[in-house]
């Protein structure tokens, strides 16, 4: 029978009881589900007990508290015994941890935001630390509040990038609000990990990027306590304890043996680790709530941001005319940037010299970039994060993360497609609008000119989830006046008559080569529409419709990017449910090389001499019949 003990204390002694406490229920839920990470669980339980006993300051009533401390699971798949933490706190109850991995329990594999009390989404390994950085840079220098960072990682973890990329910008920026725990329990999912318990090689590397080490053994609960402690008096720098810990802890059977990651206990097994750990217990801990009075140091909210104009004919790259929008775009107090050392090409740098306190160089470190504007939007602002848009892909996974955390993040990509030049394939974002399409809830967006440029990054701040916005190297030719209207979801009919033969699709540099391709159709008595699909997600299905109604089903679309998944599926996939358009479609297919931009498109086969040979022999080999 389980014993029931309401209490709130400081004592260690208790702590140490809660923390067989969270052993026994991780074993629980995880046994119920017939799978789980038990053994991570148990390893870190001392650590977590008297962080929440403790140290913890949380109004579990109130997660949206802008004074909470956040604690993240940057090993998320010790869902066990953050569930655990959640009942021992009075959060949940112990019939809902029953319920856990089960099919319509918010309580899933991974912690997610489906938890009121989970910031952001967690499994995927070395995420938690980087986005624990953005939320304590944001505590620190935007908010100005006492909260503090907690992020709990697993050894295995510190083997990724991203966690070294996060100890670096947390050592730069002094981030004295944010303490990393790291449970090295020394074994991982196929044996033993890179550094096994040798502690002093993870103490140097910590020392060696600014941040104060604390070595401890993470079953001494007096020891873990003089951690803690020590890590909130710590002023000047971040905190990492690295506490050597057991895995399997608790139970004799199991601890320090490889091969149970990953593994729940049989019920046989469990009812025996239930007993060795003591039995069943209900103990509730009643969490310190933070402190009052604080409130967070945002300005009060100004005017609808002037956004920048430009002229007709006047020659403005997309990319700069989004840096003119982001300055305008600072009227809006939650707006911050961060850029990954490019800011004088992708322009964020005019919002950098204006506002620098609103601006957070991350460096050649993409993963922490975006996981910084993963951080902030925990704490409410509204990031937009620059960069190439290539090398957004060496973050992709922190975005299909972000997604599943519902964060609200805003994307900037220059230097798209063939059209950069001289620089060559590895600089050439051809990829980029199929990996952001693909994103779960994403927006993404293609302006075509500076006017349509600075609209659309204003409407990215209102826009809520992950919003793409790709954006050119070249200065081309302004095509709208400064009181055009755009919206997600919209596009532009450029050019059009009732007797249209073909509809040209294209957008950014590609709308351009479709509007002089239109012109030279027009001298060979071939009526084109022009449509500027500046929304490739969502797409635009009435005008492509409309469109496809008057040309029979006649489209040349083209897109300065590799074949799949971009403008032509997008196309394609709007009219899926009810007969195609006959289609020809103009890629980028073969490994471009340096050169020109015009001598590029001209190797691609998008430029605009080839949209008209597609057209001519699209009219020619189809009579039409689209209805």
């Amino acid at each position: 029978m389980a014993v029931t003990e309401q209490i709130a204390t400081t004592d260690l002694e208790f702590a140490r009881q809660l923390g067989q406490q969270l052993r026994v229920d991780s074993i629980r839920c995880s046994t119920a589900a017939g799978s789980g990470h038990p053994t991570s669980s148990m390893s870190a339980a001392d650590l977590i007990a008297v962080l929440l006993s403790r140290y913890l300051q949380y109004d579990w009533s109130k997660p949206k508290d802008p004074n909470n401390d956040h604690l993240i699971y940057s090993k998320g798949h010790a869902s066990p015994l953050c569930y655990a933490m959640f009942k021992a706190a009075g959060a949940i109850t112990d019939a809902e941890l029953m319920t856990f991995r089960k099919f319509g329990s918010r309580l899933q594999g991974h912690p997610t935001p489906a938890i009121p009390w989970v910031d952001v989404a967690t499994g995927s390994l070395g995420q938690g630390l980087p986005i624990g950085v953005g939320v304590a840079l944001a505590g620190q220098y935007l908010d100005k509040l006492p909260f503090h960072v907690w992020v709990l990682c697993g050894d295995s973890e510190l083997a990724e990038g991203s966690i070294w990329e996060a100890i670096d910008k947390a050592g730069h920026y002094k981030l004295a609000n944010l303490t990393a725990i790291w449970d090295i329990n020394r074994l991982g999912q196929r044996g033993e990990t890179e550094f096994g318990w040798h502690l002093d090689t993870y103490r140097r590397r910590v020392e060696a990027f600014g941040c104060y080490p604390i070595v401890i053994d993470g079953h001494d609960l007096a020891a873990v306590d003089r951690a803690f402690g020590e890590a909130l008096s710590n002023t000047d720098k971040p905190t990492v304890i690295i506490a050597k810990t057991v895995k399997g802890k608790g139970f004799s059977e199991i601890e320090n043996k490889d091969g149970w990651h990953g593994k729940a206990l049989p019920p046989d097994m469990a009812e025996r680790a239930i007993k060795e750990l003591g039995g069943i217990k209900n103990l509730k801990v009643k969490t310190q709530k933070p402190e009052r009075g604080a409130t967070a140091g945002r300005r009060p909210a100004a005017e609808e941001p002037v956004l920048p104009t430009y002229k007709k004919d006047e020659k403005v790259a997309t990319r700069k005319a989004y840096g003119d929008a982001l300055l305008a775009l600072a009227a809006m107090p939650e707006v911050v940037a961060m850029d990954g050392e490019v800011s004088n090409s992708t322009h964020a740098d005019e919002f950098a010299k204006a506002h620098p306190d609103r601006f957070f160089e991350m460096w050649i470190a993409e993963q922490q970039l975006v996981a910084t504007a993963v951080g902030m939007s925990v704490r409410g602002y509204k990031p937009f994060a620059s960069t190439f848009a290539a090398f957004f892909s060496r973050a992709y996974d922190f975005l299909r993360m972000a997604a599943i955390s519902q964060a609200n993040i805003k994307l900037a990509g220059s230097h798209a497609g063939v059209e950069i030049g001289q620089d060559g394939p590895s600089q050439m974002a051809l990829e980029d609008l199929a990996s952001m399409r693909a994103i779960h809830g994403s927006t993404v967006l293609y302006p075509s000119d500076p006017n349509q440029a600075a609209k659309l990054t204003r409407i990215m701040a209102d826009t809520p989830g992950i919003v793409f916005m790709r954006t050119t190297r070249g200065a081309y030719t302004t095509l709208y006046g400064p009181n055009e209207t755009f919206k997600v979801g919209g596009s532009k009919v450029v050019r059009q008559s009732p007797k249209d033969k073909v509809a040209l699709i294209g957008a950014g540099v590609t709308l351009h080569n479709c509007i002089a391709a239109a012109e030279a159709l027009a001298a060979k008595k071939i009526p084109a529409r022009v449509i500027d699909l500046y929304s490739v997600k969502p797409v635009d299905v009435k005008t492509l419709r409309e469109a496809a109604r008057v040309t029979k089903g006649r489209f040349v679309i083209v897109e300065d990017h590799y074949p799949q998944g971009g403008l032509a599926s997008a196309v394609l996939e709007a009219f899926a449910a009810e007969g195609a358009p006959r289609v020809a479609h103009l890629a980028v297919r073969d490994l471009p090389e340096s050169g020109k931009p015009e001598e590029l498109m001209n190797a691609a086969g998008i430029s605009s001499r080839h949209i008209v040979a597609a057209a001519t022999k699209l009219l020619q080999a189809s009579p039409g019949g689209f209805k």
